[in-house]
């Protein structure tokens, strides 16, 4: 038996660091690009639509209850 626990890669120092880094960038990036940013916006809306539906739906089961209402 192996009681070692592994930590996820963002939990590591440099993990952290890129995190940061990769704030920073995305903070002056939206910065120096402030309209289209917006621009795309609605976009972006749009694609969380099915996005979510994809990855936020294995929360519902199989869908194939036995004793529904319906069934006849």
């Amino acid at each position: 038996m192996n009681d070692k626990t592994t930590t996820p890669w963002w939990r590591s120092r440099g993990g952290i660091a890129l995190i940061g880094f990769c704030l920073v960038a995305a903070f002056y990036v939206l910065r120096e690009h402030y309209a289209h940013a917006w621009g795309v916006l609605p976009y972006l809306l749009l694609l969380a639509c099915p996005l979510m539906h994809l990855f936020m739906h294995h929360g519902h089961g199989d869908h194939r209850t036995s004793g529904g209402a319906g069934k006849g």
